[in-house]
């Protein structure tokens, strides 16, 4: 009897984002229909049992430029709509089943979108293909040695602001001149004090 993995959706006006959260998945076959059909079988765990998925997504799709990555914790799927309009749900119909869950690392409301790192994923460097090449090749028993998406879990494009904690510094450099500067003053004093404090000889 076949099992369903876990599910984590996000979206944006253009996208889905749709991750099957299944590790170290083998003879991994997925197929994704214009109609918005998400298919999805794969063998998993040391006895090797069949995770099987089928999801009639909300709307229709644009199969061509969707892109899917199958990684070693799990699939990670940029679904590409064939309408720019927000979703506010993956399903067709009536509720999610229990195992589809809203992503919330990559969740970007519809306010946000635009601002800087709101929903800017794409694969990078991580190997993304088009589902129109998976299609009828009989799963992909050599993909299990590419890297995870585990560094995706917090856009994090926007860390890099924490970088402007740097300026505090300038503040201390600025202090440790004024500093120096009064005890240079303070130095010349002390000098002044020491010469009029000297014993005058008396003859």
């Amino acid at each position: 009897m076949s099992r369903h993995p876990e599910v984590k959706w996000a979206e944006t006006t253009d996208k889905i984002f749709l991750t099957v959260v299944l590790a170290d998945s083998k003879e991994t076959k997925v197929n994704l229909l214009p109609e918005g059909v998400f298919d999805f079988s794969a063998k998993a765990g040391p006895e090797n049992h069949v995770y099987e998925l089928k999801l009639e997504l909300h709307d229709k799709v644009n199969v061509d430029e969707s892109k899917i990555n199958i990684g070693v914790r799990s699939i990670f799927c940029i679904i590409e709509k064939a309408e720019p309009e927000r979703w506010n749900k993956l399903i067709r119909g009536g509720k999610a089943p229990h195992y589809v869950k809203i992503d919330w690392d990559k969740w970007v409301d519809e306010d946000d979108e635009g601002s800087a790192g709101a929903g800017d994923m794409d694969m990078g460097g991580m190997g993304g293909m088009d589902f129109s090449s998976l299609a009828g090749m009989g799963g992909m028993p050599g993909m299990g040695g590419m890297p995870g998406l585990g560094g995706l879990g917090g856009m994090g494009g926007l860390e890099g602001l924490g970088g402007m904690g740097g300026m505090g510094d300038m503040e201390e450099f600025e202090d440790s001149d004024d500093e120096e500067e009064t005890a240079k003053s303070g130095d010349k004093k002390d000098e002044a004090v020491k010469e009029e404090a000297k014993p005058v000889d008396v003859k």
